[in-house]
């Protein structure tokens, strides 16, 4: 196994998981199979329970592991399938030595830092990089690490000696090390300061590690001078990266040149895009973007696949209420001109009752206005909550998570969740996800292509098609020509889930009978996963949830208004998923829809080639 660590100096922030995930694209590009590591040397078990504003969004992968944001940017580069173990904490480490040791593996010895952490941290690094994570047999060719914080911290010291130690053990020729550092540019002149990069690898040498490259960042392109000057002083040459890279871990026989064109084009086709659509983002967490760093990276992906530019308005959910009127009236009046103004709405998830009065009148705003919406998670349960109230008339409608003694509880908690430990408690993970009837938008968008050899009629479907964005007319004609392309909605589909709360069973019935159609639910058929709005022809008033006098149907996951262009909920979050060249088809749909193209869209995939 080869290793590049990714390691950052005199400040945070500068990009640690970019350039690893970076270094990983154009290694794959070569024709290398790569895997990540991310070390967080936090005390945290895992990110679960730390705030947005804190540390960004959490990303959830298939097995349930709760992780730091750069995961997600290393399976969106590297379109791959990470585990919670491909991230490792401080908390982790240290509850697995406490472990053994409470169990006796060390044999009455005194457990310290050095050996034990140390080899607990180098165990879990070798056993976690040899786990395909492409979908292929047998391990990757490197294992790409970042090491979160910065040189010099105190909680990343074991993991520093640890690799220290790694890099001795598997040879000069199977680890490269990069660090990320910054070059302050300083006065009117402009004059590109290098002295804290070079402190930074000083420190950095002097714990026993030594950087092969320099990653920097500054508000300017680095002049010659400069790079001569961190290349005499640094000790690292300055040369083509990716070629430094594989002379360094010995690849340079084996490894193609790099095929970087499907990304160059890609880059190519956003920079000349020249429309826009403007996309109201009504949350909670709106003062730090990174808090929804995935949303708006779907949210770019599906652009781009309209040929559009995503120009995202951001929307404090509490400058909607009423209440912000008064305390602070022209944040309030500008929320509501920037709601008025878009073309779409999107309510991404969130926990708590802080500005849960903004996002139910912004889905009351799109379902009324037929402006296009996206519920997600807590947006789901909006909707829901927000459709009790206005068009059931019930007024005290509500979820279990803001007021417990609500008499009308459409939201509830979950039977199996804990109310006494908030890690690692909730739903979480990839759950499959049942479409009960299959002409509703939702399945048409997750639907796909299959073909049939044109030499057999009437046989099974075989192999999926990767098809454009906007149908099989896209298709080469090759394609076309040897085989027959059909279109299928999709009968089902995997999505990832972070959840304590869900749709309130014994609600279902009401709020069907009125329009909201619960079209996903899970495989038990007990959680209702999707939702869609359909025609109000039945608009009924309730004064008070009779539980008895429910129709019993199934639990739900996904909702639908099919009266209205597109208004969906989902109690999943279809934005983990992603992938550039690859959108979430949830997201696709919200942006046809915003542009009034979603119908063509459907019609094309429904009508085939």
């Amino acid at each position: 196994m080869k290793y590049v660590l990714v390691t950052g100096g005199v400040v945070s922030g500068l990009g640690k998981g970019v350039t690893a995930s970076s270094v990983g694209v154009v290694l794959k590009a070569c024709g290398l199979r790569v895997t990540s590591i991310k070390i967080d040397p936090y005390l945290n078990t895992d990110a679960g329970t730390m705030s947005p504003f804190e540390h960004g969004e959490v990303f959830v992968l298939d097995d349930g592991g709760e992780v730091d944001l750069d995961l997600g940017n290393y399976e969106r580069f590297l379109d791959v399938r990470l585990t919670k173990n491909n991230n490792i904490t401080t908390g982790k480490i240290y509850q697995s030595v406490l472990e053994k040791e409470r169990k006796g593996d060390y044999l009455g010895k005194t457990v310290q830092v050095v050996p034990h952490i140390t080899d607990a941290i180098k165990n879990w690094i070798e056993s976690v990089a040899v786990i395909p994570v492409d979908g292929k047999e047998g391990p990757a060719d490197v294992c790409v690490i970042e090491l979160g914080g910065t040189v010099g911290d105190i909680e990343s010291m074991p993991f520093i000696e640890a690799l220290r130690q790694l890099s001795f053990s598997v040879g000069p020729d199977n680890f490269c090390l990069i660090h990320v550092s910054l070059i302050p540019v300083l006065g009117v002149v402009g004059e590109q300061k290098t002295k804290p990069t070079q402190h930074s690898v000083r420190e950095l040498r002097a714990l026993g590690l030594t950087p092969h490259l320099l990653a920097c960042r500054s508000a300017q392109p680095l002049l010659e001078n400069t790079k001569e000057k961190l290349s005499q002083f640094c000790h690292v040459p300055n040369q083509n990266a990716h070629h430094s890279i594989l002379k360094q871990l010995n690849l340079l026989s084996i490894a193609a040149p790099p095929n970087l064109q499907a990304w160059t084009k890609r880059a190519e086709t956003y920079d000349n895009l020249k429309n826009s659509v403007r996309i109201a983002m009504v949350g909670k967490y709106v003062g730090l973007a990174d808090s929804y760093l995935s949303v708006v990276k779907a949210l770019l992906h599906a652009c781009i696949a309209c040929s559009l530019k995503p120009s995202i308005d951001w929307i404090a959910a509490s400058d909607l209420e009423d209440e912000s009127a008064k305390l602070t009236p022209k944040d309030h009046a500008a929320a509501w001109e920037t709601l008025r103004n878009a073309e779409c709405v999107l309510v991404p998830g969130g926990f708590g009752d802080r500005g849960v009065g903004g996002m139910i009148l912004a889905a009351k705003y799109a379902r009324e206005n037929n402006i296009p919406y996206l519920g997600i998670c807590l947006g789901m349960q909006i909707s829901v909550i927000e459709f009790a109230r206005s068009v059931l008339g019930l007024k005290r409608a509500n979820s279990n998570e803001f007021d417990s003694e609500t008499p009308n509880p459409v939201v509830i908690f979950m039977p199996e969740g804990s109310r006494t430990h908030m890690g690692s408690t909730m739903r979480l993970g990839s759950r499959r996800t049942l479409f009960q009837t299959p002409d509703c938008v939702t399945s048409k968008l997750y639907g796909d292509y299959f073909y049939i050899p044109v030499d057999q009629s009437g046989g099974s479907y075989g192999h999926k098609v990767i098809i454009p964005p906007f149908g099989a007319a896209f298709c080469p004609a090759t394609c076309r020509q040897l085989v027959d392309l059909r279109y299928r909605n999709a009968e089902y589909v995997d999505e990832r889930h972070r959840h304590r709360y869900e749709v309130n069973p014994e609600a279902i019935g009401v709020l069907e009978e009125a329009g909201l159609k619960f079209v996903g639910k899970d495989e038990t058929g007990k959680r209702m996963e999707i939702l869609e709005l359909y025609s109000l022809s039945v608009v009924c008033h309730v004064t008070k949830l009779d539980l008895k006098f429910f129709c019993f149907l199934r639990y739900p996951q996904i909702l639908e208004l099919p009266s209205h262009p597109f208004y969906v909920g989902v109690q999943f979050h279809p934005e983990f998923k992603s992938r550039p060249g690859r959108p979430s088809a949830l997201f696709l749909g919200l942006i046809l829809a915003a542009t009034k193209q979603l119908e063509a869209y459907l019609n094309t995939h429904q009508n085939g080639c």
